[in-house]
């Protein structure tokens, strides 16, 4: 499904980034959903949804539940190719909530043949930690060590996945695009160094800004921290823009205030805003590569 080339356009009929399992407000309750089994009725109502926005591909990030493998097997019936990894893996990073987690190469490896089992169609790794909103400039974990995203991503590769990654902060993002990473998802705080090095490189990036700009004057989190936040992530999708980089659209629908459908329309009016008239044609170029590999 959604292999062959689409017309100029298409990357505002798809969403690179959704969580199935969550629903953009109560996380605990909506993984509480899906825990006996897979909610059809809330994954069907959703994939409708979609349909009705006229999306026709979504790429999943997973959860341990089933909620998106379950969604990739009915999603033909609404004509969306659907793309999920089954679940994330993580080890000692972000990610235990919904994700599998692994302490040596070997259970990692048993894990990408879960995967294949299943009949995933890409493999989600967890190397960093989250923004924290509520102080801007800092990361709420430490990043996995180069050497180990490496070899991680060599396994995936050679199982014949490709790979995305939840990455924030420079060290993450740039052992990703070292290790050949097909897509960094997120990616706060990046240099202008980093940001050079994605442009040369294959990775493409996901930067999910409804996530930081959905947060604006909603009281969750200090609008003082959000704000600079969001303008220090438009700036950097600019500059890798302008610099020839790969920029997917995805929303990280079902995060906190992102729901689906809607979170995938912010994302495009965030992405509007820091690519100005090249929006169409930069995000085209980027989901045509996500299409492609995923």
């Amino acid at each position: 499904c959604g292999r062959k080339r689409r017309k100029r356009g298409k990357s505002m009929h798809c969403d690179c980034h959704i969580h199935m399992a969550l629903d953009g407000s109560d996380w605990k309750a909506a993984l509480a959903r899906h825990k006996t089994a897979p909610d059809e009725a809330f994954i069907r109502a959703t994939l409708k949804n979609y349909q009705a926005l006229g999306l026709d591909f979504l790429r999943d990030g997973g959860d341990r539940w089933g909620a998106g493998e379950f969604a990739a097997k009915i999603a033909g019936e609404y004509g969306i190719c659907y793309r999920t990894p089954c679940f994330p893996i993580y080890k000692r990073h972000y990610g235990s909530f919904i994700g599998c987690g692994y302490e040596t190469l070997d259970e990692f490896r048993a894990l990408v043949r879960e995967v294949k089992e299943r009949g995933g169609h890409f493999i989600k790794i967890m190397i960093s930690g989250l923004m924290d909103f509520n102080h801007y400039g800092i990361l709420t974990d430490t990043p996995m060590p180069a050497d180990e995203v490496a070899a991680i991503t060599d396994i995936a590769h050679e199982a014949g996945f490709a790979v995305m990654a939840h990455a924030n902060g420079d060290a993450a993002v740039s052992a990703a695009i070292a290790a050949g990473i097909d897509s960094v998802e997120h990616g706060a705080y990046l240099t202008e160094e980093t940001l050079h090095q994605i442009a040369e490189s294959r990775t493409v990036w996901v930067p999910t800004l409804a996530t930081i700009g959905n947060l604006v004057g909603e009281g969750r989190f200090p609008d003082e921290a959000v704000k600079p936040l969001l303008a220090y992530q438009e700036a950097a999708v600019a500059k890798a823009a302008a610099l020839g980089a790969y920029l997917a659209p995805g929303s990280d629908a079902g995060a906190w205030a992102v729901p689906h459908g809607k979170g995938g329309l912010d994302e495009q009016h965030w992405l509007r805003e820091a690519l100005g008239s090249d929006a169409d044609t930069v995000l085209e170029r980027g989901a045509a590569e996500i299409r492609k590999r995923f």
